[in-house]
C-alpha cells in the first residue's frame, strides 16, 4: 500500500500555482456533492458558483490540469473528481498522526471524513498519562514518548498538532525529526520549521476576529458611514493613562498596546 512517505503530490512539478492548488479542494467538495446526486455533467458557471469562485478563474485553474470541458456540455463530474483527487494525491493512502487529544483533538479525531478523502488516522497521541489507552474515535490514545516509533512504523509524513500553544513547537520539532514533512497546526502559535517542511495553520480566533472586523464595518455603513468603535475602545480613548484602572502592578494604561 502506498504511503505519504514515498509518494508526493505532483502539483509542484507540474507548475500548478499555489493559489490554484488552494482552490482544488473547493472544486472537489462541490464535485463530490454533485457526484453523490448522480449529476453527470456540470457547466463552469454552475461549478464556479458552487465552489464560490468566478467561472473565468475556474476555467484557468482547470487548464493547468489539462481539463477544458466540452462546449455546450460542460465538465464530466466523475472524471473531474478523479483528476483533482489524483492531483491532490488523494488516490493513495496518507497515514496521519494527531498529537494533542484534548477537546479539539478529540473532535478532530471523531471527524468521519478523513477516510473518504484519502487520509487514515494512524495514531492519536497525548502527553497526559491519564489519557493513554483511553479510546477516542475507536482508537486507544498512545503516549507521546512513542511518537518517533509510531511515525516510523506507519510511514507517516503528515502530522496534526492540536496541543496547547506552549507545547506545539516541541511537538513540531519531534515530528520533523522523526520524518514528518507536512504539518497541520491547530495550536494558537506560529511554528518554526526547516526548509522542505510545509505547515498549514488553522486559527479559529483569527477567523472570528476578521469576521468581527467586517461586522463592525457593516454596522458603520448602516449608521450612515460613521465609523463605530466598540464601547470599551471608545471609552478608553477618552481616558488618559493617569486615569487608567489600577492593575496588579500599579496604574494600567487605558489603552493597552497591541
Amino acid at each position: 500500500m502506498a504511503t505519504g512517505r514515498t509518494h508526493r503530490p505532483a502539483t509542484r512539478s507540474r507548475g500548478i500555482p499555489e493559489a490554484t492548488v488552494a482552490r482544488l479542494p473547493l472544486y472537489l467538495r462541490a464535485l463530490t456533492a454533485l457526484s453523490e446526486r448522480s449529476v453527470p455533467t456540470v457547466s463552469s458557471e454552475e461549478l464556479a458558483a458552487a465552489a464560490g469562485v468566478n467561472s473565468a478563474k475556474l476555467r484557468k485553474d482547470f487548464s493547468y490540469l489539462g481539463s477544458y470541458g466540452t462546449r455546450g456540455v460542460g465538465y464530466d463530474v466523475e472524471y473531474l473528481v478523479y483528476q483533482i483527487s489524483r492531483e491532490l494525491g488523494l488516490t493513495q493512502d496518507w497515514p496521519i498522526v494527531m498529537v494533542g487529544i484534548g477537546n479539539l483533538g478529540a473532535a478532530l479525531a471523531n471527524y468521519g471524513g478523513f477516510a473518504s478523502r484519502g487520509f487514515r488516522v494512524a495514531a492519536l497521541i497525548d502527553a497526559d498519562p491519564s489519557m493513554v489507552g483511553r479510546p477516542v474515535a475507536g482508537m486507544p490514545v498512545q503516549f507521546i514518548d512513542d511518537l518517533e516509533r509510531i511515525v516510523a512504523e506507519n510511514g507517516v509524513s503528515i502530522g496534526v498538532i492540536a496541543t496547547p500553544a506552549g507545547a506545539a513547537q516541541q511537538v513540531c520539532d519531534r515530528l520533523v525529526a522523526a520524518g514528518v514533512t507536512s504539518i497541520l497546526n491547530f495550536a494558537p502559535t506560529v511554528l518554526s520549521v526547516p526548509d522542505g517542511v510545509d505547515v498549514r495553520k488553522v486559527d479559529l480566533s483569527i477567523e472570528l476576529q476578521i469576521l468581527a472586523f467586517h461586522e463592525q464595518r457593516k454596522a458603520g455603513e448602516e449608521a450612515g458611514g460613521e465609523a463605530i468603535l466598540p464601547p470599551v475602545v471608545r471609552d478608553a480613548a477618552a481616558v488618559t493613562p493617569a486615569e487608567g484602572r489600577k492593575g496588579p502592578d500599579g496604574d494600567m494604561p487605558a489603552v493597552m498596546p497591541a
